[in-house]
């Protein structure tokens, strides 16, 4: 059983900052991408940014400059420091590792709950 915990999220007012913790925890052999993805009221789930096992890094556009995801292999966490926040970027966010589970050959998605980022303008 794998689980991911994300928290962090909160209420903040436009050009704040906020900073997402997603930590994995149960029976993990080994964790390949790690990522953030937000899903805004009436709209599709969209990636945000995600980090390789080797440091490399994507970012959606609307984030770019902003936002700056890392990962801290030891703790099995994925972080997201969200800076210059605006209204736009409020969602729901949500934690997405690629990790193989003890017993498993094979990669395999895990999502977390989701934490609510609001941004009042």
């Amino acid at each position: 059983q794998v689980q991911l915990v994300e928290s962090g999220g909160g209420l903040v007012q436009a050009g704040g900052s906020l900073r997402l913790s997603c930590a994995a925890s149960g029976s993990i052999v080994s964790i390949n991408d790690m990522g953030w993805y937000r899903q805004a009221p009436g709209k599709q789930r969209e990636l945000v940014a995600t980090v390789t096992e080797t440091g490399t890094t994507r970012y959606a556009d609307s984030v770019k400059g902003r936002f700056t995801i890392s990962r801290d292999d030891a703790k099995k966490t994925v972080y997201l420091q969200m800076n210059s926040l605006k209204p736009e970027d409020t969602a729901v966010y949500y934690c997405n590792a690629v990790l193989i589970v003890g017993g498993s050959y094979y990669y395999t998605p895990h999502w977390g709950q989701g934490t609510q980022v609001t941004v009042s303008s």
